[in-house]
């Protein structure tokens, strides 16, 4: 993940996103609301082609339109769009129609609750790796600006570091809530016993997720030439790195030990479209608000398959919530 993050960026470490590298392109217009998936489904598929297009947010419309110099198309439905920007931009090729696809194959057999957390995962560790690179950039800076200037003063991106992670914390704690509510419980129901190691892990990492936050308020009340702050800024760098081990130790174990299981139980798609629905309802609160904080952490396949997840949800009314 954070793919196109580079040494030579002038950019700060807390604006980085994995598709940062992909330039605008004024050519290529996109109308349509804020809030719509499908306007957001487009904007990824333009993204994965490594076109970023102009934005034009117009919340009273109830379509998406996208123009590509003189032309323009409009949609729904999706597909009318998605092979207009194919024949645009023909690669890398979109799977509008996988049948010879292994890989589309085998996401077809995947169950949606495990392509659910895989993509959860992905977003989070990347989340989790940005604050790394970050603490470790104020670290090696040791109270110096930052060499972009709209991060601003030591104290103010400490503060900015501070917003950041709190938003990562409500993902991961939202996060490790849907896994104990509902994926946890699904696989306990056919082996009792299964999850007891995972759900010890997420009690383990509490205690470290909380202590980063205090760690973060020490920082910030100190002046940059304090004698601590260099120290404390350390102590942070390291907790950091200790949550970043755990997750991928832990989302690891969960990829390889637990959610193979679920594909074993055979689960009927009426089964696991009310799981997606109670999937979803369980990760409302923080879709709701940190969406596009949560989408940032994917590449933009990746996000693409997020948004079909939760097109794929029955629940229409929670998914235009999210």
């Amino acid at each position: 993940m954070g793919n196109c993050f580079t040494r030579s960026s002038k950019k700060s470490t807390a604006e980085i996103r994995p598709y940062d590298c992909i330039k605008p392109s004024p050519t290529v217009k996109l109308y349509g609301s804020s809030s719509s998936t499908l306007t957001s489904y487009v904007r990824f598929a333009l993204l994965y082609k490594s076109v970023c297009p102009r934005f034009l947010p117009s919340d009273t419309r109830s379509d998406t339109v996208l123009q590509i110099g003189s032309e323009t198309v409009s949609g729904p439905p999706r597909e009318t769009l998605l092979r207009f920007i194919e024949s645009k931009f023909p690669h890398p090729p979109l799977i509008l129609n996988g049948d010879d696809d292994v890989d589309c194959r085998e996401e077809e057999t995947t169950p949606f609750i495990v392509r659910v957390t895989w993509l959860q995962h992905k977003s989070l560790i990347w989340h989790v790796g940005r604050m790394v690179r970050w603490a470790e950039d104020l670290v090696n800076r040791g109270g110096r600006r930052a060499v972009d200037p709209v991060v601003g003063s030591p104290k103010m991106e400490v503060r900015k570091l501070g917003n950041s992670y709190s938003q990562l914390l409500e993902l991961l704690l939202e996060h490790a809530q849907m896994e104990e509510k509902i994926v946890f419980p699904l696989l306990e129901k056919a082996d009792r016993g299964l999850c007891k190691a995972a759900n010890e892990e997420h009690a383990r990492d509490l205690p470290i997720m909380n202590g980063i936050k205090e760690d973060i308020k020490s920082v910030g009340v100190l002046d940059s030439g304090n004698p601590g702050y260099q120290e404390a800024l350390c102590n942070l760098s390291s907790r950091l790195k200790l949550l970043q081990r755990h997750c991928k130790e832990h989302f690891e174990e969960e990829e390889r030990d637990l959610l193979p299981l679920i594909e074993a139980m055979e689960l009927s798609r009426e089964q696991e479209k009310k799981i997606l629905v109670e999937c979803f309802g369980v990760m409302q609160g923080t879709h709701s608000h940190l969406f596009n904080f949560f989408l940032e952490g994917l590449l933009p396949q990746e996000a693409m398959q997020y948004l079909d997840l939760i097109i794929e949800c029955s629940d229409k009314e929670g998914t235009m919530s999210m």
